[in-house]
């Protein structure tokens, strides 16, 4: 690369130009970024709803999931298949490597589908999940003086907000559906012969418009349509009826036996701080900018502030926008603590200037590179830059340290000529070590699930920065030495410090057995600190918004949970704690797509200052004795709300397999009452469903082939007096609402479902004389994985030591004294975690392959790499030391410091080896000479390249911000690590070279002694 800097030199003008131009393009690429909280990442997972109306649980199970089950387990690198049935719904979560192609997938599934023999009535739906599809705000809306908010939202705001690039989907929770309520008198119905089905085709069929061929005339053809039409409610009423099962009964008006009128009905309740609001809840596409939508859907609302009032329930923009600014806060302070950490060494403020302008250029040119590969700037991303200002100014101060050194020495002063020479004595260091550094990082690419996906933008990020810092070191810092060293003092004296070093190479190198001992016993002591660390995949962070769910037994009205909700956010309200709280009754359950009138759900913003996981507890508690009191049966749960991010596997789950609903139950119930015991284990959950209360009608096929009845005919008549049917929309008096007939009293008994007629050749007869009507209990929902019937009991886990209490937990679990006949397994998210590591551990050796194979293919001599990675022996010392002080737990981001300490290490080892091989070549002189003439000389590079590191990752190592504890403990890391490997490498890769070239030293003495 010697041909760069003699083409800066000669060139400068147009190297300073294409800089400018390169400004300008990283300042631009800057400004386009899409900032969002994480990567990217769409997961390998894909959820197929399945919409059986009318189907109880088990029902949903036989004709539905199990079908689809049976034919999904087969599909091309399908790793489970995990699926729950509840009442008119079956869901299944399918979930493939992180590899698999999901578009071809779904084609599959597709075509799957079709080929089934599903119930005609049941409708699948297939979704991708990914960090994208979290909503990423929840609004609550109110009216502002006499506006109508849901026609508002309805024809003006939700178009506006659906033409927003990002907006992938808006709902809006709360809305009440106004409709046209025809209630027939039930006795006057059956007078008639009528039934709601009926009624309803003989609606419909007033209401028809048809085509009915063509009359062809001389020149032109005329289509002809036959309409008839309900216009009105008072046409509506004068529809007149015929029973088609009696037909002996007369004909009556619609409106002689029912009352027409219209209502509004609402499927659920939202409020905002015990007040009624509609919430609505915004979603943006895979790839769509956070913050961008997230502002861009706050600018609609703004223009509605005369009729609409709102206030945010959550909104991640906000979010992002501060973890953004806590990442870019501690890129900046490492930079200038890194510049103070140069100015210390070098005593020179314009060659402190000319190093660390490599910072600046170097985070430009990767955003250059981050913008073309569409990668957003997230907390990876900014992690990477944070992570890398210390170390893109590292050739640079290699550079520029050695041209100033020389100029000093120098009493021609400064020429083009001693800069080259200056720039090319260590060019071979600087580009084998960022090379190192580069390859280093090439092995995340194949690590493998979400570790791999999740820190790919870190990686490139600081590998296209540490290749943007060798260009800048090699080309524009060599012009600005030439111009800033017009004057330079001359060179001092050796110092006391290099003096005492040198002194410390020729003891250490008399006394080699007695150094790797220390040495040994030191990495040794650092080892017996690690069970005291602790074990997770990515240390828990504390959320300021809580996520409260209140689940009462099945068959609880919407209504009564409403009654209960409203007493819960008295509580709320109550609680200095909280500060705003929003709900949402009766609503769409998230995580399953369910909708059940049962249900309740908070979203609770704390205060500043709230100790998080004790203030979760009391008010768990508090909501217990509340909810306790009002419904016994009811469960409730209170956690950190989900935002989306990576999985922290920090849990531990049993999962529990039986052909025995009932043992089932039991076992999970035992499982879940021994997890509350743990004082470490937080947010216990228990998937196995309540049991409700279900009427059997069993027909008696002889007495029904008597009355000539099928079970359809039973099925229907049943359902006519049980359920309201939907008569469709109709436009009447100039109005489309939806119609919807129902009796005017309803079926409260069983005894009343016995007494039901139903019409047959023999004349009516009672549901009672052809079937046996009983009453049981049945569970509310039926769970699959992998086709076998299963419960699970999990926790989250609030120690750091996460497999230490998972295997406590599975033990524990394994003596109790559960139902004969359920099996169990245990494990949770260290499992997952402990692949991880081995697969980083992998990365880690992978990387070290690849640095002695750039090594050799540098220095082109097998021992030299061998003399070099012994440096990073030692790495575990500084490392282990400082993640206990700062009580850090070995985790992901730990190992990916590791994985960058191989990199930054060897940078030191390269700089001091490449010199003593300078040494030996160039000047002829022997091993020990070379050896502290090369410790002097590289000291102060090599001090300074490790300090600017360590400054400037000092700030992201002493944050307590939220969003960057992912790049916490990495910080500490590659700090301790690069602190022990640089103070040993200083004395053991001396120690070492000599070792491997033992027979040369002694040949070396010899002919010495003989001199002498």
């Amino acid at each position: 690369m010697n041909f760069l800097t003699k083409f800066s030199l000669k060139n400068a003008v147009a190297v300073f130009i294409l800089s400018f131009l390169l400004i300008v393009a990283g300042l631009f690429s800057f400004s386009r970024l899409k900032i969002d909280l994480l990567p990217n990442i769409e997961f390998p997972q894909l959820s197929i709803e399945a919409v059986y109306p009318g189907a109880s649980p088990s029902d949903v199970n036989e004709q539905v999931t199990s079908k689809l089950e049976e034919q999904l387990k087969g599909l091309e690198g399908v790793k489970s298949v995990q699926s729950v049935s509840y009442e008119n719904v079956g869901i299944i979560n399918l979930e493939f490597p992180f590899n698999t192609d999901l578009d071809e997938v779904e084609q599959q599934i597709d075509t799957i589908t079709k080929d089934l023999d599903l119930p005609e009535s049941s409708t699948v739906d297939v979704n991708r999940f990914s960090f994208g599809t979290f909503p990423i705000m929840n609004i609550s809306l109110f009216a502002e003086g006499d506006a109508e908010v849901e026609k508002l939202l309805d024809s003006e705001i939700i178009p506006e907000l659906n033409k927003i690039e990002g907006i992938n989907s808006v709902s809006v929770g709360g809305v009440k559906d106004d409709l046209l309520q025809i209630t027939l008198d039930k006795e006057k119905a059956v007078a008639a012969g009528l039934t709601l089905e009926q009624i309803k085709e003989q609606i419909n069929q007033k209401s028809v418009s048809f085509p009915a061929g063509t009359v062809n005339g001389e020149e032109l053809q005329i289509p002809v349509r036959v309409e008839e039409k309900l216009d009105t409610i008072d046409a509506l009423k004068e529809v007149e009826l015929k029973s088609t099962v009696n037909p002996e009964a007369p004909p009556v008006l619609l409106g002689d036996i029912a009352t027409i009128e219209e209502v509004s009905e609402q499927g659920e309740y939202t409020r905002y701080n015990q007040q009624e609001a509609l919430t609505m809840a915004i979603t943006k596409k895979q790839d769509a900018n956070t913050v961008q939508v997230a502002n861009d859907a706050l600018e609609v609302l703004k223009k509605y502030d005369d009729d609409i009032n709102y206030a945010i329930g959550f909104d991640s923009a906000e979010g992002i926008e501060k973890s953004v600014e806590t990442l870019v806060k501690e890129g900046l302070l490492g930079a200038l603590f890194a510049s103070i950490a140069v100015l210390i060494f070098l005593r020179n403020f314009r060659a402190t200037i000319i190093s660390i302008i490599s910072i600046p250029l170097s985070l430009l040119v990767s955003a250059i590179f981050l913008n073309g590969l569409d990668i957003s700037l997230n907390i990876m991303t900014l992690g990477g830059m944070a992570v890398a200002v210390g170390r893109v100014v590292d050739d640079s101060i290699v550079v520029i340290e050695n041209i100033f050194r020389r100029v000093r020495k120098s009493e021609e002063g400064i020429s083009d000529e001693l800069v080259e020479s200056s720039t090319k004595e260590i060019l071979k260091a600087i580009t084998s070590s960022t090379i190192t550094t580069v390859v280093v990082f090439l092995p995340i690419g194949f690590v493998g699930g979400i570790t791999g996906e999740f820190f790919l933008p870190f990686a490139l990020t600081v590998v296209f920065s540490l290749l943007a810092s060798l260009l800048v070191a090699v080309t524009i810092v060599p012009i600005l030495a030439k111009f800033a060293f017009k004057k330079v003092p001359a060179e001092e004296k050796e110092g006391k410090i290099q003096r005492g070093y040198a002194k410390a190479i020729a003891w250490s190198l008399n006394h080699k057995i007695k150094i790797l001992i220390l040495s040994f016993l030191l990495l040794f002591g650092s080892f017996a600190l690690v069970p005291s660390l602790g074990f997770t995949f990515i240390p828990n962070e504390e959320q300021r918004l809580l996520q409260a769910n209140v689940l009462l037994p099945s068959s609880t009205s919407l209504e009564r949970t409403n009654e209960v909700s409203l007493k819960v956010e008295e509580l709320f309200a109550n609680e200095d704690e909280v500060k705003e709280v929003t709900t949402e009754v009766g609503s769409r359950d998230f995580a399953t797509g369910v909708k059940r009138p049962n249900q309740i759900g908070y979203f609770l913003n704390l205060k500043d200052g709230v100790h998080v996981d004790a203030y979760i507890d009391e008010l768990q508690s508090k909501m217990e004795d509340i909810v306790g009191e009002e419904s016994p049966k009811a469960t409730l749960s209170v956690s950190e709300a989900s935002t989306g991010g990576p999985p922290t596997n920090n849990n531990v789950t049993v999962d529990l397999f039986s052909s025995d609903l009932d043992d089932l139950q039991t076992a999970a119930k035992e499982v879940e009452n021994y997890l509350n015991t743990y004082d470490n284990l937080k947010y216990v959950k228990n998937n196995f469903s309540d049991k409700q209360k279900q009427l059997v009608v069993e027909v008696n096929q002889d007495k029904a082939s008597e009355y000539g009845v099928s079970g359809f005919q039973l099925v229907g008549t049943i359902t006519d007096q049980t359920k309201p049917v939907s008569v469709g929309d109709l436009t009447l008096d100039g109005t489309n609402r939806a119609v919807q007939l129902s009796y005017d009293e309803d079926i409260s008994s069983t005894k009343a479902i016995e007494d039901l007629q139903i019409f047959t050749q023999r004349g009516p007869v009672a549901v009672k004389d052809i079937a046996n009507v009983s009453e049981i209990d049945t569970f509310t929902s039926i769970q699959k994985l992998d086709g076998k019937v299963f419960a699970r009991v999990e926790a989250d886990i609030k120690d750091e030591n996460i497999q230490k209490v998972t295997q406590d937990v599975v033990e524990g679990v394994e003596k109790l004294n559960l139902p004969k006949g359920v099996s169990l397994e245990g494990g949770g998210g260290s499992d997952e975690t402990v692949e991880i590591f081995q697969s980083l551990g992998l990365a880690i050796l992978t990387a070290i392959g690849l640095v002695y194979l750039t090594m050799l293919i540098t220095f082109g001599k097998a021992r030299i790499p061998f003399i070099i990675l012994s440096s990073l022996i030692f790495v575990p010392i500084g490392s282990l030391i400082g993640l206990v002080i700062a009580k850090e737990p070995l985790s992901v981001s730990v190992m990916i410091g590791f994985l960058m300490l191989i990199g930054i290490v060897t940078t030191n080892a390269i700089v001091l080896v490449d010199r003593i091989t300078q040494n030996r070549e160039q000047k002829g002189m022997t091993i020990r000479e070379s050896l502290i003439e090369a410790g002097k000389t590289r000291l102060r590079p090599i001090l300074m390249t490790a300090f600017a590191t360590i400054a400037a990752l000092i700030p992201l190592a002493l944050t307590t911000s939220s969003g960057t504890l992912i790049s916490k403990g990495l910080a500490i890391t590659v700090i301790g690590g690069l602190t022990s490997s640089t103070l040993l490498t200083l004395i053991i890769i001396p120690v070492v070279y000599e070792l491997f070239f033992a027979k040369q030293v002694r040949k070396e003495r010899e002919l010495g002694k003989g001199a002498k």
